[in-house]
């Protein structure tokens, strides 16, 4: 089996980032995602990506592919890890493509009957995050039915419907703003009765007069026939209040993707990989980078920096092998 330097997970900000110093250090690597873009491509307007005042985050997930592909790197896509394991000092790397279990390779004998898709002396996690669920009546059989977890994705199917956003952030407070130029009626429903998103993007949603702030509201149904028709929720005096929607979009935070590494390596209470300064995590030769991590806040400009830093410190982990 072809053994590799580095493996970098993931297809998003620090991957790319990662994925662009790793060639300018000539090591033999290979970027490996389920698919590209990650959160980023998720993301409706875009400003404070550094050089570029007003963008979006297609865009930006756009450039980080023509980047990579300017240095002539094809990250393999589709791929889905299953788990990282380290023997004999290597990182053998399982995983399924296209969803369905390759069957790898067990020629190697440091590797006694373990199946691989990938041998690397070095790996770098940089799988990012995905979207919380509500776990209410509705939601899963609406899913793409109305029911969403993307804005930017679905949001323009709804022009001149009612939608209605759930969350508290700055991901809710954006997803209304998009709607609010696309549907006749936006509600946004927090469970709790103050924002904890930006106080610019509060404002604009404040401003929006076809946006309708519901606080202390505590969503307990999605219901509908063929598709979403309306939603119920609870207000602060426990009184059951139901609303017209055809869409729901839900934004109340996400869970980290980092499922796919052993229990061996070191998680905070909520999943996200610990790492110190450098990207280390306590597994030596395994880095993280990017949202997965338990950084404190999650910005794109911050998962590409970290990236490089989880690549250069890499490339010094592989120059004491040598």
């Amino acid at each position: 089996m072809e053994k590799y330097d580095l493996i970098i997970i993931g297809g998003s900000a620090a991957a790319t980032s990662a994925g662009i110093y790793a060639v300018r250090r000539n090591l033999k690597f290979k970027i490996i995602a389920k698919d590209f873009g990650g959160e980023v491509a998720t993301s409706g307007e875009v400003g404070n990506w550094p050089g570029m005042p007003q963008t979006t985050g297609l865009e930006i997930a756009d450039n980080f592919k023509k980047h990579l592909k300017f240095y002539e790197v094809e990250p393999d896509l589709g791929i889905e890890v299953e788990k990282i394991e380290k023997k004999d000092g290597l990182f053998c790397i399982s995983a399924k493509k296209d969803g369905i279990r390759k069957i790898g390779d067990k020629s190697d004998d440091s590797l006694e009957g373990d199946f691989c898709e990938y041998l690397a002396k070095t790996v770098i996690v940089a799988t990012g995050i995905h979207p919380k669920r509500l776990s209410i009546p509705g939601e899963a059989e609406y899913r793409n039915k109305g029911v969403s977890y993307c804005t930017v994705c679905d949001g323009p199917l709804f022009k001149d419907q009612a939608v209605a956003t759930i969350g508290g952030g700055n991901s809710a407070l954006e997803s209304a703003l998009m709607l609010s130029d696309i549907a006749k009626e936006v509600y946004i429903l927090n469970i709790n009765d103050v924002f904890k998103g930006d106080r610019i993007l509060l404002d604009k949603v404040n401003d929006k007069e076809n946006v309708k702030v519901i606080y202390n509201a505590s969503t307990r149904e999605i219901s509908g026939g063929e598709f979403v028709e309306s939603l119920k929720y609870e207000d602060k005096d426990k009184v059951e209040n139901i609303i017209a929607v055809n869409g729901v979009f839900v934004h109340i935070g996400m869970i980290p993707n980092s499922r796919l590494v052993s229990e061996e390596v070191e998680k905070d209470e909520f999943g996200h990989i610990v790492v110190n300064k450098n990207c280390e995590t306590n597994i030596p030769g395994l880095f993280a980078a990017g949202d997965v991590t338990d950084i404190k806040y999650n910005q794109i400009v911050i998962a590409a920096g970290m990236g490089t830093c989880a690549l250069l410190s890499a490339a010094d982990y592989l120059n004491k092998l040598e």
